[in-house]
Order: structure tokens, then sequence, then C-alpha cells
């Protein structure tokens, strides 16, 4: 399933630009989705968390969703759409609205939040969703946001249930349940680094990829990361893994997507740097001091 569904490489999670005006800014989105893949990015995700999916009306998410669909559509990638709820019902209700899309080719959906089920409920959670779904889930793990820690054959039992196709696993750092997880994954199941900073690490342990916010800026070195870990290039791994954990650790300084959408701004590829409250635009020595990081990463070789 791995195979079909491209769920290796670096997939962008694209912020959703704005309108002076406040609306969704659909001519920059798919420009934003154009210009990272032609850079190299395998994918793209719309409505994630860095696509402030969650401040979106529906109408705003249904624009987002087209306007990523037609771009993977004309250029044959794989679009992977954020969906989900923290209760089970309300999430098959997201997911079934994917099934009039045929662009969408795989669902991110988070493990269920504040509520913490234990490793038991998200198992009965996502066994019921995939069985449900019209496309293959990504299960989306990142406990801090979630208050829903679990372990590593908590993990594997997830990725074994069938229409479950990979992982985005953003534990907050490279951990024993990383390790083991990687370690032994289930057959055909990808892990996909979510936390950034630690993207090189989780690559050299085995990670498929990665969805990455960062990687809207310097998307060709990111992905020449996840290529140079894949042929065993280690000095060149090591060095360019280690400038883009400082370009990360720059973009990741305020709430994300804040910085990212800053020094989009700053170099004109999306029209504001405006974000939705509660969030609220990044300072200025925070954009500036990204623009920074972003010009010390290695030139390609």
């Amino acid at each position: 399933m791995t195979q079909d569904l491209s769920l290796h490489g670096i997939h962008v999670p694209l912020v959703t630009p704005f309108t002076r005006s406040g609306d969704v800014a659909a001519g920059a989105l798919e420009a934003l989705a154009h210009q990272v893949l032609d850079e190299g990015a395998t994918g793209i995700v719309a409505l994630g968390t860095t696509g402030e999916a969650a401040a979106l009306d529906e109408a705003e998410r249904d624009l987002v969703t087209d306007v990523c669909s037609r771009v993977c559509r004309e250029r044959g990638a794989m679009l992977t759409v954020g969906a989900g709820a923290g209760g089970t019902r309300a999430a098959e209700a997201g997911l079934g609205r994917l099934a009039s899309r045929p662009g969408v080719r795989a669902a991110l959906v988070t493990v269920p939040s504040f509520v913490r089920p234990g490793a038991a409920g998200v198992l009965a959670h996502f066994a019921r969703l995939a069985e449900a779904s019209p496309v293959p889930l990504v299960v989306y793990h990142i406990p801090y946001r979630t208050g829903q820690r679990l372990d590593a054959a908590a993990l594997r039992a997830l990725g074994e249930l069938p229409g479950v196709a990979g992982m985005k696993y953003a534990g907050g750092g490279v951990d024993e349940e990383a390790v083991a997880l990687l370690g032994g994954p289930p057959d055909g199941f990808a892990v996909l680094a979510g936390d950034d900073l630690y993207v090189s690490p989780l690559l050299a342990l085995g990670a498929a990829g990665g969805i990455l916010a960062s990687a809207h800026l310097a998307t060709a070195r990111y992905a020449e990361l996840a290529a140079a870990w894949r042929a065993g290039d280690v000095p060149r791994a090591r060095a360019l893994g280690h400038a883009l954990a400082r370009l990360s650790a720059a973009l990741f300084a305020e709430p994300n997507p804040v910085v990212v959408k800053g020094v989009l701004h700053a170099q004109g590829r999306i029209p504001t740097p405006d974000v939705r409250l509660p969030l609220l635009p990044a300072g200025g020595a925070a954009v500036s001091a990204a623009l920074e990081r972003l010009a010390e990463v290695p030139s390609p070789l």
C-alpha cells in the first residue's frame, strides 16, 4: 500500500495564505503547491495544523482541498488531507466528505485529543475509521497536542490495521518508543517524521520521509536530506541535517505556522503574513532569524 501511495520522501503541509481582506488566497495557495513540488516534494498535505484547519470554515476547507487536489492531479503528486475529530462519529463524517474528491489519496487523522481513551480506545477508534474511510489513513501521533501517549506496541498495532498505510510520528523527540517502532514496523507501514527538528535522526533510524512545515523553505534540501539517508551518504546527510535543524528551530521559535508565514511573506510568496486568532503574526526578530538560518543552509551538490 505504501508504494502505491508514495508514502516516502518529503510532504509539505501547506499553510493557508490569506488576502488582505482575510479571505483564502487561492492563487497563492496554488502557486505554493506548485513551487514545493517543483523543488522535489513527493506530495502535499492540505488542512493540517500548519494550514490552520481549525480556524477555517467549511467552505474555506473545501476551497483549500479543491485547489490542492487540482494541483496534485495535474502533477501526479500525492495529496493527503487532514481529517478527523476527537469523537469517532465526527471523524467518520469528516472522512466521508473525502469520497467526493477523487484526487485525495490519503487522510491524515490525529489520535483522539483531550479525551485520552487509552491504547485500546485509540485502536478501536482507528479500526472503525479505517473500515469506513474512502481512502487509506495516515495516523497522526502527536502526544504533546493530544495528551495521549502510546508505546511502540500500540503504534505497531495501529500499523497492522487494514486501511492504515502509515503514521506521522511527532513524539517530541527521538525516544525509546521511536527507536522501537522504527526497529520493527509492520510490513507495508510507512513512518514519516513529524517533528521538523528531529527529521534527520528519524530518517537515519529508518523513517520513510517526513511531513514538515519547515519544508516550505529549502524544499529541495529537505528532499536531498531524505535521499542522502536513503542512499547511505552519511557525511552529506549529517551536515545537511544539522543545518536544517537550525532552520527548523528558528521557524518554530513562535507557534506554527506564524514564522513560516512571515518568511513566505518576506519572500513575496504569499500576500500577507496573517493568521487567524488565537494565533498572532510572528515578530520581526523571529522572521529575521529564520531568514538568516535559511541563508546558512548548504547549496545543493
